[in-house]
């Protein structure tokens, strides 16, 4: 990996639920417990999981719209975790975020312009500059000139999503979370928006983390892969290595899972069906937290909690069986 711009170390993320009479939380939901990653200048990470395991609650805490619990989150060097508003202000620039839901994360009430525009408010940009910026960002992004006045509601979700993407680039960032940016369009239109992620990463040297349900997309576009379960990393890897050597058994289970389309390879594969039910974040099993599914479960499982290991060059997996 070429040098981190972003690490997190030993990350941590509690929610309180419920609280005493003196306003103490009675438990924890733990989102996200103890996860390490660092994702390399110009490079893409992909995180990949079971929906509740932590993964887009990652992406918050990276570019601070949480503060975490716990731990470290280094961007270029310098830790990010505790800063204030006002000492975080010049990161906030630095990166940004893509959210699930293009619909969602756009004001209803702007238009394409103003949306564009209102990260650059809160720059020296005169408002020549600012409208010459938007025009460039619609560009950018594969729309036209004519949009710029119109609502979201009139654009389809593709296009709403470009409208995400280019509000993400108003600032100039370094580090983009894209938290799941195409789950929620049509599959003609996703390998659309993706090239258009990498076309911005080519030309920009932009850092992604890229929080997908799709592993076949996730291992088109990122160069390392992280597995989570119950909020715990559970395996890490470049992307071709983790492919051809999954070494955790919930990532194989995960694997398994992912369609074929030729109807003979799909009849031959072997699908892992996992015993269970995920357990609940609020009240997580000792030691292993894969344990109460996984197959390879021993005594030692349920009394510690395997480590991140290195099990191979560049390749880290959390199993005492491995």
């Amino acid at each position: 990996m070429s040098t981190p711009l972003v690490e997190a170390r030993g990350l941590k993320m509690f929610f309180p639920v419920g609280h005493t009479i003196t306003g103490k939380p009675r438990r924890l939901l733990k989102a996200v417990d103890d996860v390490s990653l660092a994702i390399g200048r110009g490079e893409t990470l992909g995180l990949v999981g079971e929906s509740g395991c932590g993964k887009t609650t990652v992406g918050r805490c990276l570019v601070r719209l949480y503060e975490p619990t716990a731990g470290s989150i280094l961007f270029d060097g310098q830790d990010i975790a505790r800063l204030g508003e006002r000492a975080l202000l010049p990161y906030r620039r630095r990166m940004q975020m893509i959210f699930q839901d293009p619909y969602a994360s756009l004001n209803p009430r702007m238009t394409v312009a103003s949306i564009v525009a209102e990260p650059l408010l809160h720059t020296d940009m005169t408002r020549a500059e600012r409208q010459n910026r938007v025009r460039e960002l619609i560009d950018l992004v594969g729309l036209k000139g004519d949009h710029l006045q119109r609502y979201p509601h009139e654009f389809s979700g593709g296009q709403r999503q470009r409208v995400g993407i280019a509000r993400a680039l108003a600032s100039s960032p370094e580090f983009i979370v894209c938290d799941e940016p195409i789950s929620a369009l049509d599959v003609s239109i996703q390998a659309q928006v993706i090239n258009t992620l990498e076309d911005l990463q080519e030309r920009f040297g932009l850092s992604y983390l890229f929080v997908s349900h799709d592993l076949s997309m996730v291992r088109h576009i990122s160069r390392h892969v992280g597995v989570m379960y119950l909020g715990c990393m559970v395996e890490l890897a470049p992307v071709e290595e983790l492919y051809a050597h999954m070494l955790h058994p919930y990532t194989r289970a995960l694997m398994s899972a992912v369609p074929i389309p030729d109807p003979d390879a799909a009849a031959k594969a072997e699908r892992i069906h996992l015993s269970g039910d995920v357990p609940t974040p609020i009240d997580p099993p000792a030691g292993c937290r894969f344990r109460a599914r996984c197959p390879m479960a021993t005594a030692r499982c349920a009394e510690d909690s395997p480590p991140l290991r290195e099990a191979a060059p560049g390749h880290f997996v959390a199993c005492h069986a491995v």
